[in-house]
């Protein structure tokens, strides 16, 4: 049975070796597939700083994104997609090697060029009893044997 929630959340993503750092205050939907697995759709930023680029549901401008995060205990998925000028997919799950991929959109907002890099997931954390509280991911990103920086995605889900 679908359940879903709103919660005010916060979103971060670091770089541990990089001068990067973005932040959203916002709320989320959190709807509940199964016991251990749930997706989280993002309100639009109230407050977003630096320039990683995390769009969201509501209109900016003329521009309409989604990003939603697929979550459980063993993965994460997190995706950006919508009629900005790119979307994203990673997919992480600890000790593997997954894919971040990058579409860049042309003018009218349609899917354009791309491209995919490669991500170790060092650690992942999920905690929470019946709905999820925190979220750590932690990760290396690589195109092809270059090691481009160490990063966190950290999220809080405040009940």
């Amino acid at each position: 049975m679908l359940t879903h929630h709103r919660y005010p959340i916060s979103l971060a993503l670091i770089s541990t070796d990089l001068p990067i750092l973005s932040t959203i205050e916002t709320s989320a939907t959190v709807y509940q597939k199964d016991h251990l697995r749930f997706h989280l759709l993002l309100d639009q930023p109230g407050n977003s700083e630096s320039g990683f680029p995390l769009e969201s549901t509501s209109t900016i401008g003329t521009v309409k994104q989604l990003l939603w995060l697929e979550v459980s205990p063993s993965r994460v998925i997190m995706t950006l997609q919508g009629q900005g000028q790119f979307s994203y997919r990673h997919f992480w799950e600890k000790g593997v090697y997954g894919l971040s991929r990058y579409w860049l959109n042309n003018d009218e907002g349609e899917l354009g060029d791309a491209f995919r890099l490669r991500n170790y997931t060092r650690n992942l954390q999920l905690d929470g009893e019946t709905i999820p509280e925190y979220l750590r991911v932690e990760y290396e990103l690589w195109s092809g044997r270059v090691q481009m920086g160490h990063y966190i995605l950290h999220l809080e889900i405040h009940h």
